[in-house]
């Protein structure tokens, strides 16, 4: 509760003028006005009402999409239809019909073992990798743990739960089977030791319990699978071994027939033994599936081992045997499958993964009747698929969760709540041509749970940018997601042929497709994306197929840094001498080709060759222009760090730590192509003078790891980078450290650094220098558990205030100088170094002369100032409203109606919420990842200031709209998520909410409106926060039932004489046999019994207001309606039975009556 308090403190507190900050304007910037009236602007703070305060605001996580990462056991409620999946790091994923998910999280983290439904009870348990076992409490939305039990001198290997049955058989790793009651969470004295389960004259111990089940003909009868290969068939009731059987290969899994006389079990040498109880000194069948037959007639030769294997029976055909694993050993190169026979034919159906488990699901719960399987359910290590046994082809079903996330690595994600609501249907339109066609023709089987839409009714997309080019747009609205449309930007650009890597310029040896940056306007539809490669690509929207050729633009962005810096002898030597030092950083690139040992130069080659015959393009987004940077004098380009896009102007412009290019995409040329320093002119506010090489040793040690010695991590407090690539900035290509494993020393930097100015050395270490943060590195274990992070200048140390990125640029109508009256097309630049720079836009007068008139882009002259990288720019009008930027009404470029009208362009200048006259002046709002600053303009006076960080800095600021209000959000390096009131950055909300474990989250993580973020949790999996109150609030009404009442279905009667002869004398009473009043107490230091939050938690959760407790009331009753009803069954089932019997038995003595005792 204390951070509600907190709250309402920080409610009071105004930032305007810290101590300090007043100064903070520097050049240009103006000062700070702590009374609260703004020089030439005269605008009173009062006059602008903020509606939004701390009680606005609540942080919670509501949902988490995509494929469970490190999956490690499965779990299916055959009544409910539910399926739960456990994994490594432990967390629990429960899916039932679309729209149902649900995640949760043991504290421990501890890897999941196994987990078992309480099959329709609404329960779960799961067994851990620390021994302990949990019962989940699945009648609430949120999942919680109503017990939990840490076995202390045992580890837990296998656990068995009988179909409604209230005890737990758990095995161990020594061979012992111990038994737990569910509802009391309470360890039986009944244990089942496993020297008194082997014979006695078996020298040997048996291993661990490998398998548990109790007999489908008799619930008395317990069947003990160990790993050496014996399986011992226990008698409950009396406490000895009814008989056992042996084989010489490992045991790895155990099935039975339904009847109760034979089962079948997995070895590890790729066969398949099947054992009938009336014979167990050995199988009566044995099987090598995949095993070739010898000529000679000697047995088959040993296959892999089979995991697996279900052995499961049908009433009109041949029972189905399905295994993993078991393919020969010859076979080095074939996938990893799974079996299924069917009768004599054998089907192999290979995955793409691993298989971590499968489960076959059938119509029955109850273990003694016909199986009647109907799909397989296959874990695999990056999928789940679902297999449909009632067709011969066996088709596997569509699978409707959005589970291929990644499909390829995300490299970056864009997150829009509330965009414009024709866009859903439209995307899904056009993505819904491109579906594939072979899927079975059955409704999903996972089909459990409810799901309703809730209060929240906006659209969202969510839009997720991949490793191998491809960009995914996602259905996001009422906590769901949905694939929509999938746009493959690599189609653009030539394939590359295998061995043309030296010949051609690329950078980037790993996906050179990557995408690393995106940007879009849902108004108007365009959408860019900037690549790793150094390109950008402007796609347009269009609703028809189109054959065109794709324009391309060369763009060179060169940093001419020498004309500035006259280098002294002993710090920079000439370049042959650099060339000497090139064999050491080889070694530690682990690259080949060096941009020194090409024989030639390059220059004015692009890193990758569009296409330059026509392309056909499907309708959906469609390339209008692909613009690259090219290599300058022997130098790749440098990464792009920003990019925003106009419709209304026809702009792109984009910047990288060499400078700034400016692209009309109307008429396909260049308008600017400038270095930063160029841009200031001669209000450049650095004098920039050569450096001592003594600086720059102390700056090396910031090329470290993020886990690295007590000083460097000190001086990454102190030290804001000027650039960094996790804010899309440059980092210099000498502080790769994660693709060769080593860290530069500070004597291999400064090597590096006489090369001369952000000369890279060596092409391998420069591209994944840009990559490390941005993109997953080489190797599969680095793109997943990628800790490293280097916090580098963004280049060498000797001059890192000469060369500064641009980190944010900004389209807008706006004030570009002091003296101006009127607003007018601006573009806002922010660099690596905290200067702001205002361009001016000259757009021809008429949308006639657009085609024709050139663009002029001019600098202003107007220089503003922050301290740390700047991140994120936004206007308001003089009444406190967000100015949305001019934007083109879409319109489709191929329509076939080309009418005057259509031709016309549509403009919105600015957001119809503001005022028509957007009176005399502006408030600019500009964030830095260290400070926020509020400007008005036209007067360029600094109106308040908020030191957001001084120890760490800012990953990602946005400013977003919230209950019809607008505030800043920002997310820092040490885990702390806050908001500030705008325009006076009093602070909201301050809580230290999520640690940067990962570079991923760091990467991923992106605000939108509505109090909505997200971030990337995993690799594989999306996670969904709000840090909205309202939606805190109304999340329980959004989430879905995990568990509706179902009635169970009825045990199929077996006929009385089936009933007497068939199954056991008498019925088995769990109670009374594993009972403390007959088993006695289990020893204390065995395991320890832990109670859990879920009780009152659970009531808590579920009582969503007076709905909540009807529908509580509603289930209690059905329940025990149904329980009623079972109950009456049961009844008359057993008075059926007796008056059978009674009538036999009077038959019986009837027909013995008269005769003598020797006639019988």
């Amino acid at each position: 509760m204390k951070k509600f308090n907190f709250r309402k403190v920080l409610d009071g507190l105004t930032a305007s003028s810290p101590g300090g900050s007043a100064g903070g304007g520097g050049a240009g910037g103006g000062s700070a006005h702590p009374g609260g009236t703004a020089g030439a602007a005269g605008t009173p703070r009062e006059e602008i009402q903020e509606t939004l305060t701390s009680d606005y605001f609540q942080i919670c996580k509501t949902v988490r999409h995509g494929f469970p990462y490190l999956p490690t056991a499965l779990a299916f409620d055959p009544v409910q239809k539910i399926l739960a999946i456990g994994t490594r790091t432990g967390a629990i994923r429960i899916l039932g019909r679309p729209g149902v998910d649900c995640y949760c999280q043991h504290e421990s983290g501890a890897a999941v073992l196994q987990l078992q439904f309480l099959i329709n009870e609404g329960a779960l348990v799961s067994a851990c990798a620390d021994d302990t076992l949990h019962l989940w409490n699945l009648r609430q939305k949120r999942p919680a743990i109503l017990h939990s039990l840490k076995f202390n001198r045992e580890r837990i290997t296998y656990c068995h739960l009988p179909f409604q049955s209230k005890w737990l058989y758990v095995g161990t790793e020594r061979g012992n089977t111990h038994i737990v009651n569910i509802e009391s969470f309470i360890l039986s004295g009944y244990v089942i030791m496993w020297n008194k389960a082997i014979e006695l004259s078996t020298k040997t111990h048996p291993g661990p319990v490998v398998h548990l089940s109790d007999s489908p003909r008799d619930e008395g009868k317990l069947l003990i699978g160990y790993e050496n290969g014996t399986v011992v068939f226990w008698d409950l009731r009396s406490k000895r071994a009814d008989l056992r059987a042996y084989y010489d290969e490992a045991i790895h899994s155990v099935a039975w027939h339904h009847e109760g006389k034979q089962f079948m079990c997995s070895h590890s040498d790729g066969s398949l033994t099947l054992w009938n109880l009336k014979s167990p000194n050995r199988p009566f069948q044995t099987t090598i599936p995949h095993g070739k037959i010898q000529r000679d007639g000697k047995k088959p030769e040993s296959c892999k081992p089979i995991l697996k294997v279900e052995y499961k029976t049908c009433k009109n055909s041949e029972p189905f045997v399905i295994f993993s694993g078991g393919l020969s050993y010859d076979k080095a190169c074939r996938r990893p499958s799974l079996t299924i026979m069917h009768g004599k034919a054998i089907t192999v159906l290979e995955m793409d993964h691993p298989i971590v488990d499968f489960l076959t699901l059938c119509e029955t719960p109850y273990p003694n009747e016909f199986q009647e399987p109907y799909a397989v359910v296959v874990l695999l290590e990056k999928d789940l698929i679902v297999v449909d046994l009632t067709q011969s082809n066996f088709p596997i079903f569509e699978n409707p969760y959005p589970i291929d996330i990644h499909e390829s690595p995300v490299t970056c994600t864009e997150y829009f709540a509330d965009c414009p609501p024709d866009l859903i249907p439209v995307l899904y339109s056009v993505g819904a041509k491109h579906k594939k066609q072979g899927y079975s023709n059955k409704e999903w089987p996972i089909s459990g749970g409810a799901w309703n839409l809730g209060a929240q009714t906006y659209p969202e997309i969510i839009i997720t940018g991949h490793a191998d080019g491809s960009v995914k747009f996602w259905d996001a609205s009422a906590i769901t997601l949905q694939m929509l449309y999938k746009l493959k930007t690599s189609k653009v650009f030539e394939k590359q042929k295998p061995g043309e890597g030296k010949a051609t310029a690329e950078i980037v040896e790993e996906d050179p497709f990557a995408v690393q940056m995106m940007y879009w306007c849902p108004e108007s539809r365009i959408f860019c994306v900037a690549g790793v490669s150094a390109y950008v690509v402007v796609y347009r929207f269009s609703k028809h197929e189109v054959n065109t050729e794709i324009a391309s633009l060369e763009v060179r962005l060169q940093y001419e840094v020498e004309d500035i810096i006259t280098p002294e002898p002993e710090i920079i030597p000439q370049f042959p001498d650099a060339s000497s030092q090139l064999p050491s950083l080889k070694s530690l690139s682990g690259s080949t080709n060096t941009v020194a040992c090409e024989g030639m130069m390059k220059d004015s080659i692009p890193c990758l060759s569009v296409k330059t015959r026509p392309v056909r393009m499907p309708p959906g987004y469609q390339a209008d222009l692909v613009i690259q940077l090219v290599w300058v004098d022997g130098e790749p380009p440098q990464q792009i760090t920003s990019l925003a896009v106009n419709s209304a102007y026809g702009l792109v412009a984009f910047g990288n730590c060499n400078g700034l290019a400016v692209v009309d995409f109307m008429q396909k040329t260049v308008l600017l192509s400038m270095g930063t320093l160029e841009l200031y002119g001669s209000s450049d506010p650095y004098q920039r003078q050569p450096r001592s090489p003594r600086k720059s040793k102390q700056f090396a040690a910031g090329l470290t790891e993020l886990s690295d010695s007590p000083v460097s991590l000190e001086l990454e407090r102190c030290k804001s980078p000027t650039s960094d690539h996790v804010n899309g900035h440059c980092t210099s290509p000498t502080s790769q450290s994660c693709s060769s494993g080593k860290r530069l020393s500070s004597a291999d930097v400064s090597k590096a650094n006489r090369r001369g100015p952000g000369r890279p050395p060596f092409r391998k270490a420069q591209s994944a220098a840009c990559m490390e943060i941005s993109l997953p590195v080489t190797t599969e274990e680095n793109r997943e558990n990628s800790f490293s992070r280097s916090r580098s200048s963004s280049v060498s140390s000797i001059d890192r205030d000469s060369k500064e990125a641009i980190t944010a640029l900004y389209f807008m109508e706006s004030f570009a100088r002091k003296n101006d009256s009127a607003v007018s097309p601006c573009l806002w630049v922010g660099t690596g170094l905290g200067m702001v720079l205002i361009l001016s836009l000259n757009l021809p007068a008429s949308d006639d002369l657009r085609q024709s008139e050139p663009v002029m882009v001019s600098p202003s002259g107007t220089v503003l100032t922050l301290k740390g990288a700047v991140l994120t720019f936004a206007c308001l009008d003089c009444t406190g409203t967000l100015i949305h930027p001019p934007y083109e009404v879409w319109r489709d470029p191929h329509s076939a109606d080309d009418g005057e009208k259509t031709r016309k362009r549509k403009l919105v200048m600015h957001s119809p919420s503001s005022s028509q006259d957007m009176g005399d002046h502006q408030f600019a709002v500009i964030c830095s990842e260290k400070q926020a600053k509020v400007f008005s303009l036209p007067s360029q006076t600094c109106l308040y200031v908020h030191n957001i960080t001084e120890t760490s800095f800012l990953l990602q600021a946005d400013v977003v709209t919230l209950c019809n209000s607008v505030c800043l959000a920002c997310f820092c390096a040490n885990g702390h998520i806050m908001t500030l009131s705008l325009p006076s950055l009093r602070p909201l909300l301050d809580i230290n909410y999520l640690p940067v474990t990962d570079m991923r989250i760091a990467r991923t993580f992106c605000f939108s409106n509505e109090g909505q973020a997200l971030y990337l949790s995993s690799p594989t999996e999306i996670q969904r926060l709000t840090y909205s109150q309202e939606m805190c609030d109304n999340l329980q009404d959004m989430l879905g039932d995990l568990f509706t009442p179902v009635e169970t279905p009825e045990a199929q009667n077996r006929g009385f004489l089936k009933g007497l002869f068939g199954g056991s004398g008498q019925a088995f009473d769990r109670e009374e046999l594993f009972g403390e009043a007959t088993a006695g107490k289990a020893s204390r230091s065995l395991a320890q019994h832990i109670p859990g939050s879920g009780g009152i938690e659970g009531v808590r959760g579920a009582a969503g207001g007076v709905i909540g407790d009807l529908t509580r009331a509603r289930i209690a009753l059905d329940e025990r309606g149904q329980k009623l009803g079972e109950l009456d069954e049961r009844t008359a089932s057993m008075m059926a039975s007796a008056e059978a019997f009674s009538k036999h038995a009077h038959e019986v003595m009837l027909k013995y009556k008269d005769k003598k005792w020797y006639q019988f």
